[in-house]
């Protein structure tokens, strides 16, 4: 996902103006992932991650006069820039870094749950496979014994479980997830972050 080019910069105007339209913007995005985001079998959540991930954005907080940027994670806004835009700022990173960090966490069991049971998928026609040339080619059945020569059989239960727990891991975060971005949204995250409020 790419970052909305933020406009109206002035590389000679004042640091703070320069910050807080960067800041308005990338707050503007975070917002507009809010609907979809709140919805828990969306991707949005997915994206909202991902603009901490562009490989354009550097993690180290800048300083002296304003940069032109097109890419800025809310979460960039606290250290040297915190005397410039207040200690808003400061509650601001943290709060979207912890969203972020839930965020990651989600993504880390939506990617884990199909790898676990895409394992279990495989083991079993493994499995399938060594019964199967283990039988008398000419058997008009199979005697449920056969499954012993199975070699992954003791595996299953493990990866079940492990997939369950990846489900339910999902929905605890993704439950933290709706608390924290209701209670910034209450707390007044971004107008605090915009000088709209003390």
């Amino acid at each position: 996902m790419k970052a909305r080019k933020v406009k109206g910069l002035d590389p000679d105007g004042a640091l703070e103006a320069n910050l807080r339209r960067i800041v308005a913007v990338r707050l503007d995005e975070l917002r507009s992932f809010g609907p979809a985001a709140l919805d828990p079998d969306a991707t949005e959540a997915h994206r909202l991650r991902q603009c901490r991930r562009c490989p354009r954005m550097f993690p180290p907080p800048v300083s002296g006069g304003a940069v032109v940027s097109r890419v800025m994670l809310v979460g960039q806004a606290p250290g040297v820039k915190e005397p410039v835009l207040g200690k808003p700022a400061r509650q601001g990173a943290k709060d979207a870094r912890t969203l972020q960090d839930l965020l990651g966490e989600i993504h880390d069991c939506d990617i884990g749950v199909p790898r676990v049971l895409n394992t279990i998928g495989k083991l079993r026609e493994e499995d399938l496979a060594t019964i199967r040339s283990a039988a008398d080619p000419k058997a008009s059945d199979l005697e449920p014994s056969s499954a012993r020569v199975a070699r992954n059989r003791r595996r299953y239960p493990g990866l079940e479980s492990m997939a369950t727990y990846l489900r339910a891991r999902r929905e605890v975060l993704y439950a933290e997830f709706l608390r924290t971005w209701t209670r910034m949204e209450r707390a007044g995250f971004g107008d605090r972050l915009n000088g709209k409020r003390a």
